[in-house]
């Protein structure tokens, strides 16, 4: 164990609501619901105003509408939370080179390694811990000046408590554990608390009578290796009393890229389970170019109707980043799995990664011959019949979709965002970051005007605005 708190976890606060709040200021102070909108739909994440309707992240978004149906239920605009988890992650990697990203918003950093490991390296416990203070509220400062965002940071000498610690802090707080404290922290909380511990685990030791982790911490190594297992009671034994030397570790190496949707009306004909491929195709490959990588295996992912799940895969002679290329190869795969009954889930992944992308000959081919059949399209029709139907062939099974929250701009009104469609008209609120809350208009579906667009970049706010 270390003898300063020289680990952090940061954690943003509810950071898709938050994101959703700062980006249209209608919703800010309002109850937000971040997630899947349709009836298999599960939350995402939800503001703290939604949280005092008893609405939490993994609920099923049936029962979130039924706890709080006044609320803003928008679909995720992933777009714009990379770029802020981006931002964050580039103000954490000043800190320390060692920073372990978990998730889109949340990270380890090891301070000992960073610049200000020699001065902790010299300092007594009392100098040690003002300067981790300090460290830690400057960056949270640093980051709600930048994105207008707040964190919640636990420093500590080991990644457990560091954890515990920032749990603890939220919301738009920091708690500092330092060392000796742990046993004291723990003690109280719920054994759900420890790393590892899921229901199963909870359920054995509650047939036991141990409920806290003060609790669990009083037992033996050996009673709870009786009661768990060997490796799990071990390693359970050693939690409890805030024994964790687990380093961090940065730049997780992700073994596969993919994506996936699940449908509200499962998909019956052939030409829209093809378009669903490309469409996927086309988000895996944005999601392997922004982490600089290419791969090899391509992999699809098929649930029927009746639940039963395929998966079929096939390895390219190199690694690719080509769309055309995971596409092609994706339509080649669906032939083989057997449509007849519906599809409510598909996917597609790139699995062998690498660091680089071949001069791919394999992806010039396809682009080659795609130009050579548009080039001498005239010449014959035979091709183009046996050729699989293309993204645009297949438009007609799909109108125009707005889903609440998306990004739009109208050629007369400006920026704005969805807040709802149905029957043939879509709702459009315009404001941005930056402007009062706007005004509310409805259009047709189909409206030229009106255009799907990127989201526009967050300002900072100040105190009275925040969420």
């Amino acid at each position: 164990m270390r003898p300063l708190p020289s680990i952090l976890h940061l954690d943003m606060d509810a950071f898709f609501a938050s994101v959703e709040q700062a980006a249209k200021p209608s919703l800010r102070g309002k109850p937000v619901i971040v997630g899947g909108l349709g009836q298999r739909g599960v939350v995402s994440t939800c503001s703290y105003e939604a949280r005092v309707f008893g609405v939490r992240s993994a609920m099923a978004t049936a029962v979130a509408r039924r706890l709080c149906p006044n609320a803003a239920y928008l679909w995720p605009r992933f777009v714009a939370y990379r770029e802020i988890s981006e931002l964050v992650m580039a103000m954490l990697r000043e800190l320390s080179p060692l920073v372990e990203q978990l998730s889109v918003d949340e990270a380890y950093v090891d301070l000992a390694a960073g610049p200000y490991g020699p001065v902790l390296a010299e300092a007594t416990l009392a100098e040690g811990v003002e300067l981790i203070r300090a460290i830690a509220e400057d960056l949270r400062a640093d980051i709600e000046r930048a994105t207008g965002l707040t964190a919640s940071v636990g420093a500590a000498s080991s990644k457990l408590m560091a954890k515990i610690g920032s749990e603890q802090a939220k919301p738009n707080g920091l708690v500092l554990v330092t060392p000796g404290q742990e046993r004291a922290v723990l003690g109280p909380l719920s054994v759900r608390a420890l790393p590892g511990v899921g229901p199963a685990t909870e359920q054995a030791l509650r047939r036991a009578g141990l409920l806290t982790v003060a609790e669990v911490a009083d037992q033996s190594e050996e009673e709870l290796v009786r009661l768990l297992g060997r490796a799990h009671g071990s390693g359970v034994a050693l939690m409890a009393r805030g024994l964790d030397g687990r380093a961090v570790v940065p730049d997780r190496d992700a073994k596969s890229v993919s994506v996936e949707d699940t449908y509200e009306v499962d998909l019956m004909e052939r030409d829209q389970v093809l378009f669903e491929l490309d469409r996927l195709a086309a988000r895996c490959v944005r999601r392997l170019k922004a982490a600089g990588r290419s791969g090899r295996t391509v992999v699809i992912k098929v649930r029927r109707f009746d639940f039963s799940t395929l998966t079929r895969s096939e390895t390219l002679p190199g690694p690719t980043d080509d769309a055309r290329v995971i596409a092609d190869t994706a339509r080649r795969l669906a032939e083989q799995v057997s449509l007849a009954g519906g599809i409510r889930l598909l996917g597609v992944g790139v699995s062998q990664l690498a660091e680089y992308t071949q001069e791919d000959l394999f992806a010039q081919a396809a682009a080659e011959l795609a130009e050579q059949e548009g080039e001498g399209g005239d010449e014959s029709d035979e091709s183009d019949a046996e050729a699989p139907p293309t993204a645009a062939a297949v438009q007609p099974f799909r109108e125009q979709v707005w889903l609440p929250g998306q990004d739009v701009v109208h050629a007369e009104h400006g920026r704005g965002w969805v807040q709802g469609s149905g029957v043939g008209r879509v709702t459009v609120r315009f404001e941005t970051p930056d402007s009062p809350p706007g005004r509310v208009r409805t259009f047709r579906i189909e409206d030229p005007a009106l255009t799907p667009a990127e989201p526009l970049p967050l300002r900072p706010r100040g105190p009275s605005e925040q969420p």
